[in-house]
């Protein structure tokens, strides 16, 4: 095996190792050292023309996913933003400074080759959408939900998605109708695309609100905020909560980073 093998074999390995860093990091290893970020490796990333778009590429070899595919993505801004992502590492490599990448990785790797099964996932979710369950009282909340999420909700009706509300939590079925044109909307985008959907409906809540980001109807900031009503709405009652705020914010920035990646599409 040559260096430049070398080099496709390390940028592989790393984003396969962050993909299952996580599930250590749910358990403690009382005496266990973290693991260490591995050192970067190579002298320049740039992006480059490519037979499937335009690839990432380290010291001119084109990086692979922890798949080993070609880390290749449709437009040349969003090639250039994932390059500069692993240019901008300094002595170690630490892919969650890399989210561009992580997303281009999951195009690649989980949605492309899996696009109706990821579909089925999300059209599962949207039939339990959070715009679709409503507060009971106070009457401020309840006007606040209406005020939000009802023009949303307008909007996906005028595509087709006409989704009923309820009061409370239990489950209310979705018309069969509206779910396959739900299907419909996401089977026109393409795989890029939809693993940022998929990347927006989880840090939202709601199917619709990754629709309308995707689609360029609310800005991330606009649906994250639309989609923590309710917890903005608990914090104003009881006060900030430092470890809530904590995590909302990382949330917050990790639905930016997803608006950037859909945006660099073009």
């Amino acid at each position: 095996m040559t260096d430049n093998d070398n080099t496709d074999e390390t940028a592989a390995a790393i984003f396969d190792l962050a993909r299952n860093r996580s599930l250590d990091e749910q358990v403690s290893h009382p005496g266990r050292e973290k693991r260490k970020l591995p050192k970067r490796f190579y002298k320049k990333a740039e992006a480059g023309p490519h037979e499937e778009g335009h690839a990432i590429l380290l010291d001119g070899r084109v990086v692979k996913t922890p798949s080993k595919r070609p880390l290749a993505v449709p437009s040349l801004p969003l090639a250039e933003a994932v390059a500069a992502e692993w240019e901008a590492q300094a002595d170690v490599i630490d892919p969650k400074t890399m989210w561009l990448t992580k997303l281009a990785n999951t195009a690649v790797d989980l949605v492309a080759p899996r696009r109706e099964a990821v579909i089925a996932e999300l059209v599962t979710y949207a039939g339990s959408d959070l715009l679709c369950y409503r507060a009971e009282h106070p009457d401020v909340l309840v006007a606040r939900q209406k005020a939000l999420w009802d023009p949303i909700l307008g909007w996906a009706a005028e595509r087709g998605i006409a989704f009923v509300s309820t009061a409370g939590i239990l489950h209310v079925a979705q018309p069969e109708a509206s779910l396959e044109a739900y299907r419909e909307a996401l089977r026109a985008l393409d795989a890029f695309r939809l693993a940022a959907l998929h990347n927006a409906v989880t840090l939202t809540g709601s199917a619709i609100l990754g629709l309308a980001v995707t689609l360029g109807r609310l800005t991330p900031e606009e649906a994250f905020d639309i989609a923590h009503l309710d917890e903005n709405w608990q914090m104003e009652l009881s006060g900030h909560d430092e470890e809530e705020e904590a995590r909302l914010l990382t949330r917050r920035s990790e639905l930016l980073e997803t608006g950037r990646f859909i945006q660099l599409l073009g």
